[in-house]
């Protein structure tokens, strides 16, 4: 049975999906009816060993971003193409192929879960609504915005992760993992200790965009290197620790940071110590075996690290749920501020009791937090 879109439709949809002023629809709506019959054919030809339908909408995407991607290699306009068979041509089979290819043959890891799973949908639901109301606020200043931009960059990080669990990929999941683990820590510090820290925070970024070429004046530059060797001397260290300096230097900020006789200008013995997230240590060493592509990566068990990431993204989290409130709550109407707490006493509950019966049958499932 066809479905193919009549004209006034697919004028409808083109328009729907806001497509730039460049790509005529009529040339568009030509060459969707020719892919459409070519994919019926296609379709009927028991190539994937049964008829599949075909949906116009993915349809319509591909050829629509052939047309753009013709229109930015060529120097031509797009109502030119009209008469141009070898262009049309090119351009609709190769939207057809990836239509077939990358929708009804798309390489799918097994799916321990999906996106409409409670455990993944509730805290989606939640991610979402917080990067919206992140968003209304100002950002990528650091002087100004600077735990804002965390916080953002942890929740976003939190959305790729699920996106990964959804897809299978517990391993990369578990990976990925281990860099919102170093946001966390960050958030953490730059949050609890204020100001100075946040200042030292920044400086150290503008160390790190000197030590890779990116400032251009050659004074501006010179400067920069001369401060960051000062504060390396007043440490005692050397040359060959500049690059350590400039990435964990900013530690100094922290009250008595050095009164640990294990501290070290690094991320576990440093960075993770002083925030007091060293219980995560021997994850983090997991998930950094998994980065650098050892062994473990390639014969590890996917259900085990998709499960052990759903945990560990939870209590994440739940901790940065505490930092986003009062950064949020302070900010905004008493209206707003009630509607939120409607929110957070529905759906928080929801993620709490989910976390604890996740958590209780891991440790059914697994003795200890490591594979077997």
């Amino acid at each position: 049975m066809k479905n193919i879109l009549s004209h006034e439709q697919f004028i409808n949809l083109f328009n729907q999906l806001q497509v730039r002023s460049q790509i005529d629809p009529e040339v568009v709506f030509e060459a969707y009816e020719i892919a459409y019959e070519g994919a019926i054919e296609l379709s009927q030809s028991n190539l994937f060993g049964k008829a599949v339908p075909v949906n116009s909408f993915p349809l319509t995407l591909y050829l629509i971003n052939e047309f753009g991607f013709y229109l930015d290699s060529h120097d031509v306009d797009c109502k030119s193409l009209k008469d141009d068979e070898a262009a049309i041509s090119r351009i609709v089979s190769l939207a057809v192929d990836k239509y077939f290819t990358n929708e009804h043959l798309n390489y799918k890891n097994t799916r321990l879960t999906t996106k409409y799973s409670p455990v993944v949908s509730n805290l989606d639901l939640y991610l979402n609504f917080m990067l919206g109301m992140l968003s209304r606020f100002p950002k990528n200043n650091p002087n100004e915005t600077l735990v804002l931009d965390v916080m953002h960059k942890g929740f976003s990080i939190m959305k790729a992760i699920l996106d990964l669990v959804v897809d299978g990929f517990g391993t990369e999941a578990f990976s990925l993992w281990r860099t919102l683990h170093e946001n966390e820590c960050i958030l953490h510090l730059l949050n609890k200790y204020g100001t100075p820290i946040q200042n030292k925070y920044v400086q150290h970024l503008k160390y790190g965009v000197a030590f890779r070429g990116g400032v251009k004046d050659k004074e501006e530059d010179d400067k920069i290197f001369a401060e960051l060797k000062e504060g390396m001397h007043a440490l005692e260290l050397k040359s060959k620790d500049m690059k350590k300096y400039i990435e964990y230097g900013w530690l100094t900020a922290v009250p008595n940071y050095n009164e640990d006789p294990q501290f070290k200008f690094n991320f576990r013995d440093g960075v993770e110590r002083l925030a007091g997230l060293s219980a995560y240590s021997k994850l983090y060493e997991m998930a950094s075996e998994i980065s650098h592509s050892s062994p473990i990566l390639i014969y590890s068990r996917d259900e085990y690290y998709l499960r052990l990431t759903l945990l560990t993204v939870y209590e994440c989290f739940f901790r940065y749920e505490k930092i986003f409130s009062e950064f949020y709550l302070s900010r905004i109407s008493k209206e707003e501020a009630d509607r939120y707490t409607v929110m957070k006493k529905t759906y928080y509950s929801i993620l709490f009791y989910i976390y604890n019966r996740e958590k209780k049958r891991f440790a059914k499932t697994y003795s200890k937090r490591e594979e077997k």
